[in-house]
């Protein structure tokens, strides 16, 4: 799944990113890599804090903030873009008003395309639960109960045709919860930058 969110941070940053005369060509990659980590990390924070509704509520479009635009208005992606451009500034010396440019239009047009992808019943290997389920070091299992009740929300097909049997949502926000609280006390949140820079150098 994480080699999936970089394929789609790749595809937004032909323009906003390698091809940007304000981002030096060497910090390409690093740029890059710093962006899968702002959203990835951004969502195993917000797990971590209990925070899992707030992401469903992002996943089904809660409030009208739908669209690279309206995503804006969300605070958890206002966060991203926020922790983003102090790494542009701070990291590669990009001025603010460079940096927010880039910032604001990668962050969220890549969770937009997240959000699609995952609503998306022709892309079944792209599931909220396999998202989720990779951000807390663990796997998805069978099934997809978060899908199945974001696609009830959203009024698509669910994943698994299991009616109202579907498993409780406040049993799923706790143990996600726990599950990002442990992935970080294991690992301090490490690790994932590795694997991200693999997956650009391959």
């Amino acid at each position: 799944m994480l080699d999936q969110i970089l394929d789609i941070v790749k595809n937004f940053s032909k323009d906003t990113v390698v091809e940007n005369p304000e981002v030096p060509n060497e910090y390409n990659q690093d740029v890059m890599a710093d962006a899968t980590k702002t959203i990835t990390s951004g969502f195993q924070n917000v797990m971590a804090g209990g925070g899992l509704q707030n992401i469903l509520d992002l996943f089904r479009g809660q409030g009208g903030n739908t669209g690279a635009g309206g995503m804006l208005q969300n605070p958890m992606v206002s966060m991203m873009v926020g922790h983003f451009i102090s790494k542009l500034v701070g990291k590669y010396n990009m001025s603010p008003s460079s940096a927010s440019s880039v910032a604001n239009n990668l962050i969220p047009n890549v969770l937009n395309n997240m959000i699609t992808e995952t609503n998306n019943p022709q892309n079944p290997g792209f599931t909220l639960d396999g998202l989720l389920g990779t951000l807390t070091g663990g796997q998805s299992g069978e099934g997809s109960p978060l899908q199945d009740i974001l696609s009830r929300f959203t009024g698509g097909e669910t994943r698994e045709n299991n009616g109202q049997g579907g498993a409780d949502l406040q049993d799923l926000i706790g143990n996600f919860t726990k599950k990002a609280q442990d992935s970080f006390q294991s690992s301090g949140g490490g690790g994932l930058m590795d694997m991200i820079k693999g997956f650009l150098s391959r």
